[in-house]
Protein backbone atom coordinates (compact mmCIF):
# COMPACT_ATOMS: atom_id res chain seq x y z
CA UNK A 1 0.00 0.00 0.00
CA UNK A 2 1.74 3.75 -0.89
CA UNK A 3 0.78 6.58 1.11
CA UNK A 4 0.44 9.25 -1.40
CA UNK A 5 2.70 11.95 -0.44
CA UNK A 6 1.60 15.70 0.26
CA UNK A 7 2.45 17.91 -2.93
CA UNK A 8 4.56 20.08 -1.14
CA UNK A 9 6.97 17.12 -0.17
CA UNK A 10 7.22 15.67 -3.23
CA UNK A 11 8.71 18.38 -4.57
CA UNK A 12 10.94 18.75 -2.24
CA UNK A 13 11.90 14.86 -2.97
CA UNK A 14 12.20 15.82 -6.42
CA UNK A 15 14.57 18.32 -5.61
CA UNK A 16 16.80 16.20 -3.79
CA UNK A 17 17.04 13.64 -6.01
CA UNK A 18 17.98 16.06 -8.69
CA UNK A 19 20.58 17.48 -7.04
CA UNK A 20 22.13 13.94 -5.58
CA UNK A 21 21.66 12.71 -8.88
CA UNK A 22 23.62 15.63 -10.42
CA UNK A 23 26.32 15.31 -7.60
CA UNK A 24 26.52 11.90 -9.31
CA UNK A 25 27.01 13.25 -13.08
CA UNK A 26 29.32 15.41 -12.11
CA UNK A 27 31.77 12.73 -10.55
CA UNK A 28 31.00 9.80 -13.16
CA UNK A 29 32.04 12.60 -15.85
CA UNK A 30 35.05 13.71 -14.08
CA UNK A 31 36.13 9.71 -13.13
CA UNK A 32 37.58 9.30 -17.05
CA UNK A 33 38.68 12.27 -19.32
CA UNK A 34 39.88 11.28 -22.22
CA UNK A 35 40.71 14.28 -24.25
CA UNK A 36 39.49 15.18 -27.90
CA UNK A 37 42.37 17.49 -29.84
CA UNK A 38 40.05 18.68 -32.45
CA UNK A 39 37.20 20.18 -30.24
CA UNK A 40 38.98 20.84 -26.92
CA UNK A 41 36.20 18.12 -25.37
CA UNK A 42 36.41 15.07 -23.79
CA UNK A 43 35.51 11.44 -23.86
CA UNK A 44 33.74 10.60 -20.80
CA UNK A 45 31.27 8.18 -19.14
CA UNK A 46 28.29 10.85 -17.51
CA UNK A 47 25.62 9.52 -19.70
CA UNK A 48 25.46 6.29 -17.92
CA UNK A 49 24.24 8.30 -15.25
CA UNK A 50 22.18 10.78 -17.05
CA UNK A 51 20.83 7.74 -18.61
CA UNK A 52 19.88 6.09 -14.65
CA UNK A 53 18.52 9.87 -13.30
CA UNK A 54 15.92 10.15 -16.58
CA UNK A 55 15.07 6.04 -17.08
CA UNK A 56 15.04 6.08 -13.42
CA UNK A 57 13.12 9.03 -11.98
CA UNK A 58 11.55 11.24 -14.76
CA UNK A 59 12.19 13.93 -17.32
CA UNK A 60 12.64 16.38 -14.88
CA UNK A 61 15.31 14.53 -12.51
CA UNK A 62 16.65 13.61 -15.84
CA UNK A 63 16.88 16.29 -16.80
CA UNK A 64 18.32 18.72 -13.87
CA UNK A 65 20.85 15.65 -13.45
CA UNK A 66 22.16 15.98 -17.18
CA UNK A 67 22.35 19.22 -17.70
CA UNK A 68 23.57 20.65 -14.67
CA UNK A 69 25.46 17.69 -13.50
CA UNK A 70 27.58 17.71 -16.66
CA UNK A 71 27.99 21.32 -16.89
CA UNK A 72 29.53 21.34 -13.26
CA UNK A 73 32.28 18.43 -14.44
CA UNK A 74 32.76 21.13 -17.88
CA UNK A 75 33.47 23.59 -15.27
CA UNK A 76 36.10 22.13 -13.89
CA UNK A 77 38.56 22.31 -16.73
CA UNK A 78 36.27 22.44 -19.98
CA UNK A 79 34.72 25.91 -19.13
CA UNK A 80 33.97 26.73 -23.00
CA UNK A 81 31.51 23.80 -23.05
CA UNK A 82 29.80 23.87 -20.20
CA UNK A 83 26.76 26.61 -21.77
CA UNK A 84 26.13 24.12 -24.35
CA UNK A 85 26.87 20.98 -22.12
CA UNK A 86 23.52 22.36 -19.66
CA UNK A 87 21.34 22.65 -22.57
CA UNK A 88 21.96 19.83 -24.69
CA UNK A 89 23.14 16.67 -21.78
CA UNK A 90 20.15 18.40 -19.70
CA UNK A 91 17.76 17.72 -23.16
CA UNK A 92 19.22 14.07 -23.15
CA UNK A 93 18.45 13.53 -19.77
CA UNK A 94 14.63 15.14 -19.95
CA UNK A 95 13.65 13.59 -23.42
CA UNK A 96 15.01 10.12 -21.68
CA UNK A 97 13.11 10.53 -19.00
CA UNK A 98 9.84 12.25 -20.61
CA UNK A 99 9.30 9.21 -23.12
CA UNK A 100 10.43 5.86 -20.52
CA UNK A 101 7.06 4.71 -19.15
CA UNK A 102 8.97 3.16 -16.16
CA UNK A 103 7.99 -0.82 -17.37
CA UNK A 104 8.94 -1.48 -20.55
CA UNK A 105 12.32 -2.39 -21.92
CA UNK A 106 11.35 -1.22 -25.40
CA UNK A 107 10.40 2.38 -23.95
CA UNK A 108 13.41 2.37 -22.14
CA UNK A 109 15.11 1.82 -25.56
CA UNK A 110 13.20 4.17 -27.28
CA UNK A 111 13.78 6.94 -24.64
CA UNK A 112 17.71 6.25 -24.57
CA UNK A 113 17.66 6.28 -28.14
CA UNK A 114 15.85 9.58 -28.47
CA UNK A 115 18.16 11.36 -25.45
CA UNK A 116 21.40 9.73 -27.58
CA UNK A 117 20.79 11.43 -30.88
CA UNK A 118 19.69 14.82 -28.79
CA UNK A 119 23.58 14.34 -27.21
CA UNK A 120 25.41 13.35 -30.52
CA UNK A 121 23.48 15.90 -32.95
CA UNK A 122 23.85 18.70 -30.30
CA UNK A 123 27.05 18.51 -29.90
CA UNK A 124 27.55 18.03 -33.57
CA UNK A 125 25.60 21.36 -34.03
CA UNK A 126 27.41 23.38 -31.50
CA UNK A 127 30.96 22.37 -32.40
CA UNK A 128 30.23 22.53 -36.07
CA UNK A 129 28.16 25.80 -36.43
CA UNK A 130 28.10 28.01 -33.05
CA UNK A 131 31.55 27.00 -31.29
CA UNK A 132 33.05 27.17 -34.67
CA UNK A 133 35.22 24.46 -34.94
CA UNK A 134 33.63 23.36 -38.40
CA UNK A 135 32.29 20.39 -39.37
CA UNK A 136 35.20 18.24 -40.21
CA UNK A 137 36.17 18.47 -36.65
CA UNK A 138 32.89 17.90 -34.93
CA UNK A 139 32.54 14.51 -36.96
CA UNK A 140 35.88 13.81 -35.67
CA UNK A 141 34.07 13.85 -32.08
CA UNK A 142 31.14 11.88 -32.72
CA UNK A 143 32.50 8.29 -32.37
CA UNK A 144 33.23 9.32 -28.97
CA UNK A 145 30.16 10.93 -28.45
CA UNK A 146 28.38 7.29 -29.61
CA UNK A 147 30.31 5.33 -27.60
CA UNK A 148 29.36 7.78 -24.54
CA UNK A 149 25.90 7.02 -25.14
CA UNK A 150 26.46 3.31 -26.03
CA UNK A 151 28.05 2.97 -22.68
CA UNK A 152 24.99 4.72 -20.97
CA UNK A 153 22.76 2.11 -22.86
CA UNK A 154 24.88 -1.20 -22.06
CA UNK A 155 25.48 -0.39 -18.60
CA UNK A 156 22.61 2.38 -17.49
CA UNK A 157 19.41 0.34 -18.95
CA UNK A 158 20.23 -2.49 -16.87
CA UNK A 159 20.90 -0.50 -13.92
CA UNK A 160 17.55 1.06 -13.94
CA UNK A 161 15.97 -2.12 -15.04
CA UNK A 162 17.70 -3.48 -11.89
CA UNK A 163 17.02 -0.65 -9.39
CA UNK A 164 13.32 -0.76 -10.82
CA UNK A 165 12.41 -4.25 -9.34
CA UNK A 166 14.57 -3.67 -6.24
CA UNK A 167 13.38 -0.26 -4.86
CA UNK A 168 10.33 1.81 -4.33
CA UNK A 169 10.85 5.14 -5.85
CA UNK A 170 11.16 8.10 -3.05
CA UNK A 171 9.18 10.16 -5.09
CA UNK A 172 6.42 10.15 -7.83
CA UNK A 173 7.89 10.22 -11.11
CA UNK A 174 6.21 11.59 -13.91
CA UNK A 175 4.92 9.67 -16.51
CA UNK A 176 4.29 9.88 -20.17
CA UNK A 177 0.86 9.38 -20.89
CA UNK A 178 -0.06 7.58 -24.47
Amino acid sequence: MMIRMSQRSSATKRVAISVVMAAVVTVSTMLIRVPIPATSGYLNFGDIMIFVSGLLFGGFVGGFAGGVGSAIADIIGFPAFAPYTLVIKGLEGFLAGYIRDGKSLVRDVIAWAVGATAMVLGYFMAEAYIMGFGVSAALIEVPANLLQVGAGALVGIPIVRALRKRITPPIETEHHRS
